[in-house]
Parts: structure tokens; sequence; C-alpha cells
């Protein structure tokens, strides 16, 4: 009699079903309490899925993990679901991670750690025998964290290289600097939505399902999946090339309709395809084939079903990350308002800017900028933000937050040079219109020009419950004809002294 028949019997006797059902009733609690709890964050990843275009793939995510539950079905029927103490970890784990993305204002790791204590539930309530047998599916619900975001900017640099190089080989004349292509026909930039993030980021989930389906070799599975990722950047070069060599040869507006024709899932198909059809004769295991052998796992009488005391413990382990959030938000001090710093040499000036500027900071208690000139003609702007606490929706760097405004026509260009404990990088509005911003971020009395050391601060200051005041100063300079952004810059910086002592008056902490 083979297994799933012995299993039969079992289940004839509804000793086995009610088991299981036990379990996933305990299972089901758990999760709702988990989603409950973090509402918040899984109607984010919601709104994200169905908002950004780079994010869409995750909306098959769910459907893909339930699939491959489902071809585990047999191997599944026959074990035996038991809560495991050790499991719990792992709901600690996901919880600590969602604490310290919400320290640190990272949404990314607030998501990641949101998803890891889901598969924390189930492996707590179902046990470690079917814990190994769902490990893929487990792993795989990872690709419904949206991330990747932060390879967009150097993807646009890379990319703008690629159309360079083959511009280049079809003898374009052209001209780049930083993410902007010029060439007789037009003036082109590889925006963010150009840089072929989506397509890469996608991939990278379609082919690690492919490699887990198609291939059994460690060394096939890597070999596919560099390909492909590899490919993805090539096509997305290749589709970046195309669009401006037709407006060379034709117009604009037919090289618009060019991309809108062959930009987006269509060409990403496309791409799959070519992916697929090279490593098809490679392929060494049926995609519907179970990873997980049909085992009898005999009924043991003593098992016990999922208690309320484990039930308990299970949700007061994801309880302590949102307490320890509340009392942290608790310890905010108050803020004076803000006066630009007087400077030796330099003089508030009325003089227009070529092109509009004004840098973003969502949620700041206080913003303050000026315009600023020397006895040499040297112009640069500048601008202070102060929080009393940073929180979601109102931090010091993140997405849509500094020197460039979504909102407006400013882009980010590239990388510019920057004092030590700076960051430097060069924006571009209509005209073209360059300009070189040099920020300063002050929190947790550490001064730096890093995002990461930004948030790794704020993380250890809210953690901590400690001093969460946090400022952003920006030094910035049009870069025009015979009057350098830098040297500008540099002058001004010169003047004012200690950059840490005008954040930390702007934050009344001296």
């Amino acid at each position: 009699m083979n297994a799933l028949s012995s299993f039969g019997q079992y289940s004839a006797h509804g000793f086995a079903g009610r088991h299981w059902r036990k379990h996933i009733h305990a299972l089901g609690i758990l999760a709702g309490a988990i989603l409950l709890l973090f509402a918040r964050d899984a109607r984010d990843m919601a709104v994200i899925w169905w908002t950004s275009s780079t994010f869409e793939h995750c909306l098959f995510v769910p459907l893909l993990v339930g699939w491959l539950v489902h071809l585990r079905k047999d191997a599944l029927a026959v074990m035996r679901p038991r809560t495991w103490t050790p499991g719990l970890v792992w709901l600690l784990v996901g919880n600590s991670v969602w604490l310290l993305g919400d320290a640190a204002g990272v949404a990314l790791l607030r998501h990641l750690g949101l998803v890891v204590m889901l598969q924390g539930a189930v492996v707590a309530m179902l046990g470690p025998r079917i814990a190994r047998a769902l490990a893929f599916p487990l792993f795989y619900a990872l690709f419904m964290v949206p991330f990747g975001a932060e390879i967009v900017p150097p993807l646009q640099l890379v990319t703008a290289k690629l159309a360079m190089a083959m511009l280049s080989l079809a003898g374009v004349p052209a001209y780049i600097e930083g993410i902007f292509i010029t060439v007789p026909g037009g003036y082109f930039e590889v925006a963010e939505a150009c840089s072929g993030a989506k397509f890469v980021i996608a991939m990278a989930a379609y082919g690690v399902l492919v490699c887990h389906l198609c291939f059994r070799s460690w060394t096939r599975r890597a070999v596919f999946l560099t390909g492909a990722l590899g490919l993805s950047v090539i096509a997305n070069g290749v589709r970046a090339f195309a669009t401006i060599y037709v407006a060379q040869k034709t117009s604009v507006d037919a090289a618009v309709g060019f991309d809108h024709v062959v930009y987006g899932w269509l060409f990403f198909g496309i791409v799959m395809a070519l992916v697929m059809a090279a490593a098809w004769p490679f392929f060494d295991r049926s995609p519907l084939e179970s990873a997980v052998p049909v085992r009898m796992e005999m009924p043991d009488r003593n098992d016990t079903s999922p208690s309320h005391r484990f039930l308990g413990l299970a949700i007061l382990c994801v309880l302590i990350a949102p307490f320890w959030s509340l009392a942290s938000a608790r310890h905010t001090p108050e803020l004076r308002p803000l006066a630009l710093p007087h400077v030796a040499g330099w003089a508030r000036t009325n003089v227009s800017m070529t092109y509009p500027w004004q840098p973003r900071f969502t949620g700041a208690e206080y913003v303050m900028q000026g315009r600023f000139h020397n006895a040499q003609g040297q112009v640069v702007d500048v601008a202070i933000a102060t929080y009393a606490r940073q929180g979601e929706g109102r931090e010091l760097v993140g997405f849509g937050q500094g020197a460039v405004d979504p909102s407006s026509e400013w882009v980010w260009s590239s990388p510019a040079s920057a004092p030590i404990l700076a960051r430097g990088e060069q924006i571009t509005a209509p005209g073209p219109v360059a300009r070189h911003v040099v920020s300063y971020y002050r929190v947790g009395g550490i001064m730096t020009g890093s995002a990461s050391q930004v948030k790794l601060a704020t993380m250890k200051a809210r953690l901590t419950m400690g001093d969460q005041r946090a400022a952003a100063i920006l030094i910035s300079a049009e870069d025009r004809e015979g009057h350098s952004a830098d040297a500008a810059i540099a002058a001004y910086l010169r003047a004012l002294g200690p950059v840490d002592k005008v954040a930390d008056a702007a934050l009344a902490i001296r």
C-alpha cells in the first residue's frame, strides 16, 4: 500500500485531518494578528505593487508562492504538523528587522520584517519538517518585498554609457554628461523610468523561479541567472540606443513613438523569451516535478495541537517592536525657528536663478533658504532643514527628499565632487541648466554626507531613545560659463567655517 493510501486510512478516522485543521487555524490567527499589527506596512506594500511599474511583478508573487505550495501537496499530505518553539526565533528576527527599519525610517526593512514574521509564523506553527518542505516557497515570498530602488542611479549611468558606446559604433556623433546624451538630432535624458531597473528586478524574480524549477545543477543555475540579469541590462541599453538612433535619423516624435512601442512588458517578454530559448537545451529537470519526495510519516498519538499558551507567546513576540517604537516616539524635543548663518564676505542677494531651485524636506519642523554673493561675483544658495524627530514620511534622507524635488523639473544627473563628510551631486533642469549641490547631514552627533550613515545614526538614536534631532545643510551653485559651481561652493565653505557648528546652532544643541 502506498503512502497516500495509508494516509487516507488515517484521515478516514479523522485524526490527521483534525490535526492539520487545528494547526492551520492557529497559523491563520497568528498570521492575521501580524497583518493587523503591521497593517500600515502591508497596505504600503500593496500600494507599491499596484502603482509602481517597477514592482508590478510583485502582484504575481503571492500566486506563485501558492502554486509552489500546491506542487508539494502530496508530500505535505503525509507529514505531521507540530508547533516548534525554536520557530519563535524566526518571528523575533522578523520583529527585530521591522524595528530596525522603523527606527531608521527605511521602508524596505519594515516590509522585509513583515514578510519574515509571516515566514516565522509558518515555521513555528507547522514545525521544522514542513518548513523544510516549504523552504523554497518561503524563500520566494521575499520577492513580495519591493526592493531594488537603490540600483536605479547606477543603472541610469550604465544605460547611458551603453547607449553612447553603440552610438559610437553606429557613427552617430554624441556627447554625454552624466545621464544626458546630446546628438545632432536632440537632447536625451536616461530617466529613472528608462534605467531598466524594473526589468532587472523582475528578471531576478523570474530567473530565481526558473533556476529552482528547471535546473538541478547549482552551476547551471548560477550561469542562467547571471546571463539573464546581464541580458536585461544590455537589452535596455540597446533600447535606449535605438530610441536615440531613430530620433537622429527621423525625428524626436518618431523616436518617442518607437520607444512607446518597444518599451514596457512586451519588450521584457521578448527578452524573457530569448533567455528561455537559450537555456532550454540545458534544463535538467521537469518544472512540474516536486522538489520534495513523498515519504509517509506515521501519526504519533501523543502529538498535541497548538496550545493557547504557545499561540499567545507567538503573538507576544510580534508585539515587542510596535511597543518599543511607540515608547521611542515619546522622546521628541522642541526646536526653535531657523536663521541662516552670517558669513564674512558674503551678503544676501536678490539675483534671480537661471532656473528656480528649492530642495524638498517633507515634514521638517523648519526649512530656510537664502541666496548669497561675494565681491568676486560668486553666488551660492544655502538651505537648512531641521527635524525634531524623524518618522514615516518625514525622513532626513529618502526618496523625494533632498536636493531634487520629484515634483520639479530638476533631475539627478551624476555624482559631483564634495568635501570630506559631505555628499556631492550634479542636478539638471531644462535649458539645460546644471547645478552642483553639496549636502551635509547632522544626526546623533555625527556629521556625514552618507545616506546610510544617516540611517544608522537615526536607528541608534531611536532604539536607545536618545537625542533624535537632525539637520540638513545644502550649499549649491549654478555651473555657469566663467563661474565654476565647485569654486563658488568651496569659497563659501572656507568663509563659513566648521559646518557642524552651524548644524548644532540650528538644532539648539549648543
